[in-house]
């Protein structure tokens, strides 16, 4: 441990840091470089490091341990002479510079020597069921994956595409309905179980299906969560104009982007194999003392990979396979094949509903919104018109004749008479009600609400709806409340009542309900930065460290009651030794029993050559 002590003492801030990172080091319990040079050491942190190094890895470290401390050159003879398929002097010679950052041994010029407690760990393995050095080293991989039959990669190709489409229109609604209604966020995680519902409805998925999906959106920064909430993000609106191919392309490249380096090098980056039991085999073989954690990683990406299309059945698509490949401009090539063909015109009905022949392209589909409610979202949607959504579009700045103009470039039936009616009889109509602040310059201020239809003003003043608002009449022609304006604005839209928001001048202005927010990536501390800190405010140096060092050898003989030989350099300078059973350490001396004088010494640290256990 003095050894370890040592070389971690004389790293620099930024090692020792990567250092402890790389070790995952609670730095509750270390104090000083001998703490953490014992936390390195522990058995359990030892076993918890070899859990997450391949087969290869842990190969080259238990074979280096049973040759003692070999030079480069042997140790490749002997992986070699073992069955080792790694023969390549270079990989070797990488994976032992990943150990020794990883402070399991040291390399010294072409010198591998593992610490003895790594060694002792490893030599343990066998009795526990886990590999010897020999098998580590011997032992071939099974096949990985499976290849699929024409047949299966044909079903594959089809039902990854429908699960690519389902993905993208499932979050285009996610969004659209967020953009509408933030979800709150529970404090313990997670959405609760009313927002879920709604979403699901909105979303046309499964309940199970929402989380994974609101997780797909937000890794994609197309949602952000603010004060507790989830909301559509700038990222989102800017998503929803793009067409479906590239819309699945950004899906599928932040996928990518979280997709750890260890699970890329091992799923497949080519299409028509399968994922199944034979990549659990694999995955068994090449983390052996890995258990579940690098299965649960895989099933937890291939989940995902499930939902949005780069796997089908567990097995990789083609526009999957250029995913893993990092080429995401083939797979959006590749995902483009498959998708169903967007359109650009629809269908106006005298009945006010609108039906496109097909997945409308993303712009007109937006555009419909604004003014329309989504009826059916299938590969053939349908809207419908109504005076409240078009008063919707009214109350964002939209007029009638741009909404009658849209509607004729892109109608193969022509606008119907009823259509013409029914906008501009709403256009006519907004504004009849005016909501506004009282004080302009306190937006948390009370509100009035005015009009010069007394029956419609009277209407709302009566309407139980509004009980929150607690309106109360201030003149023939205006209602006031103590609630802001906009929380007043709202109610009357979502009342359906042709109400408009005006400033302190009278004129129309446009309020949005849910500000778009933008992804806020918190920066959170580094908890290594403290601990090298404190490490370095408690180093003295190099005698004092020895000094720490006999101190601790001492404070464990004292735990174990064990007598130790101790070797004190006299103020002649000779060395004596002592048989002595420590009794107490403090104050740079120590007390202990003499077992041969039998009597009792006191003696100053500094003056202590080693310490050893009795023979």
């Amino acid at each position: 441990m003095l050894t370890l002590a040592s070389r971690l003492r004389a790293l620099n801030d930024a090692a020792l840091r990567r250092t402890i990172a790389l070790r995952s080091v609670s730095p509750h319990s270390v104090h000083d470089f001998f703490d953490l040079a014992e936390a390195l050491l522990e058995p359990a942190a030892i076993q918890s490091t070899l859990a997450h190094l391949d087969r290869s890895t842990l190969a080259v470290l238990a074979v280096a341990g049973e040759l003692g401390a070999p030079p480069m050159g042997e140790l490749v003879e002997r992986l070699a002479d073992l069955g080792h398929d790694t023969l390549d002097a270079d990989d070797i010679s990488a994976r032992v510079d990943h150990l020794d950052e990883l402070m399991l041994l040291v390399r010294t010029d072409d010198t591998v020597r593992p610490y003895p407690a790594v060694s002792e760990r490893l030599r343990a393995w066998p009795t526990e069921g886990l590999p010897s050095a020999a098998e580590l080293a011997g032992v071939p991989a099974p096949t990985p994956l499976a290849p699929l039959s024409a047949i299966d990669s044909r079903f594959t190709e089809r039902l990854a595409a429908e699960r690519a489409f389902t993905a993208v229109s499932s979050i285009a609604e996610l969004l659209t309905e967020l953009g509408q209604e933030p979800a709150r966020e529970l404090s313990r995680g997670g959405l609760g179980l009313p927002d879920t519902k709604r979403l699901s409805a909105a979303m046309r998925v499964d309940l199970d299906a929402v989380a994974p999906l609101v997780g797909i959106a937000a890794r994609a920064e197309l949602v952000a969560l603010g004060s507790g909430y989830w909301s559509e993000s700038a990222e989102g609106v800017a998503w929803l104009l793009e067409g479906a191919p590239a819309r699945w392309g950004v899906l599928a490249g932040s996928w990518l982007g979280t997709l750890p380096p260890d699970v890329r090098q091992i799923v497949a980056a080519r299409p028509g194999v399968a994922w199944g039991d034979a990549l659990h085999r694999f995955v068994a073989w090449l983390y052996p003392a890995g258990g579940t954690w690098m299965d649960d990683r895989i099933a937890a990406f291939a989940h995902e990979g499930e939902l949005i299309g780069i796997t089908a059945r567990q097995s990789t698509s083609a526009a999957g396979a250029s995913v893993l490949r990092g080429d995401i401009d083939a797979a959006i090539a590749t995902i483009s094949a498959s998708l169903p063909a967007e359109v650009g015109t629809v269908y106006l009905q005298h009945d006010l509903s609108i039906v496109a022949p097909g997945p409308l392209s993303a712009s007109i589909d937006a555009r419909l919104r604004t003014f329309a409610d989504v009826e059916s979202r299938e590969l053939a949607s349908s809207y419908r018109l109504s005076g409240s959504s078009v008063n919707r579009a009214f109350a964002t700045g939209d007029d009638a004749e741009s909404i009658l103009h849209f509607l004729a470039t892109i109608s193969l039936s022509g606008v119907p008479q009823p259509v013409d009616y029914l906008i501009r009889d709403a256009a006519n109509r907004y504004g009849t009600v005016r909501v506004g602040r009282i004080d302009p310059e306190n937006p948390a201020g009370p509100s009035y609400v005015a009009s010069e239809d007394t029956a419609v003003l009277g209407a709302i003043a009566v309407d139980q709806t509004f009980t929150a608002l607690a309106l109360a009449p201030d003149s023939p022609t205006r209602l006031t409340s103590p609630q802001p304006a906009d929380t007043v604005f709202w109610a009357l839209s979502d009342a359906r009542y042709p109400v408009a928001a005006e400033n302190a001048a009278g004129e129309v202005v446009h309020p949005r309900r849910h500000p778009v927010v933008r992804p806020v990536r918190v920066e959170e501390p580094d908890p290594t930065v403290a601990l090298v800190e404190e490490l370095r405010a408690t180093d003295g140096g190099e005698a004092k460290a020895a000094n720490a060092w006999l101190a601790r050898q001492l404070d464990a003989a004292i735990k174990h009651r064990q007598t130790v030989l101790v070797s004190v350099q006299m103020p002649g300078g000779a060395v004596v030794d002592y048989l002595l059973e420590p009794a107490s350490v403090g104050g740079g001396r120590f007390r202990a029993r003499d077992r041969h004088a039998d009597i009792e010494r006191t003696l100053p640290l500094s003056s202590v050559v080693s310490i050893v256990p009795a023979p």
